[in-house]
């Protein structure tokens, strides 16, 4: 879809003059590694990097028109770092409560899904300007959804791209062509297949600032890109408006608010006009867009053809794109299901020897390459995928399978759940448990055989040392009982003869917080004498199941 340019609209005392130093400061800062990704002569677009998963959609927003109002040149009250907001700033910098509340929220839900795509709430924020001026200025309700629908103009090729309708109407009110719809600017048909419940409604509503921005979140975030690498954030900016122009005056927006920004009461916040051809009936009382429908009367989320960009003329004008041909059965993913993982179990410490593989069929039930799955550790366990990641995302390849990382089974013991799900798709995740056990030893024995004596009421000179292996190697960091036991077929802790002290010095004859080294060894602590003596027994039993005992004997001094 061709770019569309030419309203550059201006408030207050911002001049074309002032835009330009911005935008050419802006390209002077950054460094080679932030250099504009190409738009290809005019039509740009998203150019998949290695080991991602291109988008099946052209631009988000359907290459809408948008604000391209550059930031003040003055930084905001609070430079460096916004994790710590400041209370008041210029007026441009303040996004309403509910609209930052949202942005954050996506950050941190990404953070969980997806945290190899690095998503800042900054980036939202900065699209959130550009597409709707942070929805009309905070004007949404108390769950985030706006007070009127915010629609662009007709996308019918007159000024703007050709999209024919893809909704009858249910988001747009326009069943003859599509018109981008909320704060996010989503067309119809990307929304079908990226839309999100990001208030947990139960619903996905372009209009409610929550579901947008957890959307956007994750379309930003399609294939394997990490935004935290200028090319791939580049990438994904464009992909969401197919303009070196628009990326620039997100680029802008984006470093411009993670300079600084402050919170505003929603409806407070700096409020653009609306854009030629688009309507917002709280600004447009003239205007009566359709409402957001029922759940029930929506689409249901699939993935629909979209148009795909077509280049800018040499001489500078655009051409109206033609729509994209609908994917067959063999293009459209059916399923992910599990590829014929083992049993994922491993000792505390180890990796786990089996990985987890899927595979995406298509319709038709044959293999789907290149769809974005995303695997996720969930549970109580500080079980991870090689590298310290808790959540990675792949792309399946020609035989339609994917296989995630090595396992690394932390110290917690347990079981633990990893998901696998097709990457911004509605399908059901593929679950699979995976079980952490302690770690074992199989035999203990003493590391000398020193007789160990001691008078009544006094303690025990020399130590009691013990090394635990596996299968004849050295079994590190396995848990160890110490008991003093009595004798017989079935023994029990002893209430008299050998013992230990607590951190209180109180008596205490058995002891389990004990491992052994990394060498395998354990070094118990003293041992003391009460005033009876006679021959007792100290039993170690490790994880695992391997015993040792050890005579004890106290004696009276020789005369």
């Amino acid at each position: 879809m061709a770019a569309q340019f030419g309203r550059r609209l201006r408030r207050g005392a911002t001049t074309t003059a002032v835009a330009a130093v911005a935008v050419a400061a802006l390209a002077a800062s950054q460094g080679p590694g932030a250099v504009l990704a190409s738009d290809g002569g005019g039509a740009g677009g998203d150019q998949p990097a290695a080991g991602s998963t291109p988008s099946d959609d052209s631009a988000a927003s359907g290459n809408s028109p948008y604000y391209t109002d550059l930031p003040p040149l003055v930084s905001p009250n609070k430079p460096g770092t916004s994790t710590n907001l400041p209370i008041t700033g210029s007026a441009q910098s303040g996004i309403p409560a509910s609209v930052l509340a949202a942005y954050k929220k996506a950050e941190r839900s990404l953070a969980d899904t997806d945290a190899a795509c690095r998503l800042p709430w900054q980036l939202l924020a900065a699209i959130g300007k550009v597409e709707s001026g942070q929805a009309r200025g905070g004007r949404v309700d108390a769950n985030g959804t706006t007070f009127s629908p915010i629609l662009g103009p007709v996308l019918n090729g007159q000024g703007f791209a050709m999209i024919k309708d893809t909704d009858n109407g249910a988001y747009d009110g326009d069943s003859t062509h599509d018109r981008a719809v909320g704060p996010m600017q989503f067309i119809p048909s990307t929304w079908a297949t990226w839309g999100q419940d990001g208030n947990g409604d139960g619903r996905k509503d372009p209009n409610n600032i929550y579901d947008a921005a957890l959307a956007a979140g994750r379309y930003l975030c399609a294939g394997s890109r990490d935004l935290a690498v200028a090319a791939d954030l580049d990438r994904a900016v464009l992909s969401y408006n197919h303009s070196n122009e628009y990326l620039r005056t997100v680029r802008s927006w984006f470093d411009y608010y993670k300079r600084g920004t402050h919170e505003v009461p929603d409806g407070s916040g700096t409020v653009p006009p609306p854009l030629d051809g688009g309507t917002d009936s709280s600004t447009n009382p003239g205007t009566s867009p359709s409402p957001t429908p029922p759940a029930s009367s929506r689409p249901d989320p699939k993935p629909d053809p979209k148009p795909d960009p077509k280049p800018s003329k040499p001489g500078g004008g655009s051409t109206s794109p033609e729509p994209s041909p609908k994917p067959t059965p063999a293009q459209t993913l059916g399923a992910v299901e599990n590829a014929g993982t083992g049993k994922l179990t491993a000792t505390a410490g180890d990796a786990f020897a089996e990985r987890i593989k899927v595979r995406a069929k298509n319709s038709l039930g044959g293999p789907l390459a290149k769809v974005s799955v995303t695997f996720t550790i969930a549970g109580d366990t500080d079980t991870r995928f090689e590298g310290g990641k808790s959540s990675v995302t792949l792309a399946t390849g020609a035989d339609g399978t994917v296989t995630a990382p090595v396992l690394q089974a932390g110290e917690k013991t347990g079981r633990f759940t990893v998901r696998a799900i097709a990457t911004g798709r509605s399908l059901p995740a593929v679950a699979y448990t995976a079980t952490v056990t302690a770690r074992q030893a199989d035999a203990i024995a003493r590391t000398d055989d020193k007789a160990l004596t001691a008078a009544p009421g006094a303690e025990f000179a020399d130590t009691v040392a013990v090394k635990a292996t596996y299968r004849g190697a050295v079994a590190s960091g396995v848990a160890v009982t110490a008991t003093m036991i009595t004798d017989g077929d079935a023994p029990v802790e002893n209430d008299k003869g050998p013992y230990f002290k607590d951190a209180d010095g109180n008596t205490v004859r058995t002891l389990t917080d004990l491992k052994t080294g990394a060498d395998g060894t354990l070094t118990l602590p003293k041992i003391y004498a009460d005033d009876t003596t006679g021959t007792y027994r100290l039993r170690l039993t490790t994880e695992g199941g391997a015993t040792v005992v050890i005579e004890l004997d106290v004696e009276a001094p020789a005369a």
